[in-house]
């Protein structure tokens, strides 16, 4: 056999009848095979992998062109991120301590409600038949 010794998109030799394999510069491999010969069928051969170069050149400049738009993207999620997380702690923390005060508000009527009793017993049960009053009317059914 004999080596005709052109060199693929990226790396390996193409020899012969044989078949060729090589890979082009996004890393794939492709296998073509050929005659040897310089009529027709090699020139589309050369065609085919000249196009398939500056495919591949064109898709590399597009995705190193792309990346710092994508990372520019990526930097704003982050921040944005980090911005929702800080006011949710930040809504947590309040949530927490309106919690307590509302806790320590209802133990302090609870305990002035005691009071009341404890000091007007007779008050305290005339103004609960009259709630109890005013409740059963406004929730019968007529």
């Amino acid at each position: 056999m004999e080596t005709i010794g052109k060199t693929m998109a990226g790396t390996g030799t193409m020899t012969g009848s044989s078949t060729a394999t090589g890979t082009g510069s996004t890393g794939t491999g492709s296998a073509m095979t050929g005659t040897g010969s310089n009529d027709g069928s090699g020139t589309v051969a050369r065609t085919v992998d000249q196009a398939t170069s500056g495919a591949h050149k064109a898709i590399d400049r597009t995705a190193e062109a792309a990346r710092p738009a994508v990372d520019k993207v990526a930097a704003s999620a982050h921040q944005v991120v980090d911005r929702l997380a800080g006011a949710a702690t930040s809504a947590a923390d309040t949530l927490d301590a309106k919690t307590v005060q509302l806790r320590d508000a209802q133990a302090r009527l609870a305990d002035s409600c005691r009071e009341y009793v404890r000091e007007n017993p007779i008050a305290s049960l005339g103004i609960a038949i009259a709630a109890g009053f005013v409740l059963s009317r406004l929730l019968s059914s007529r």
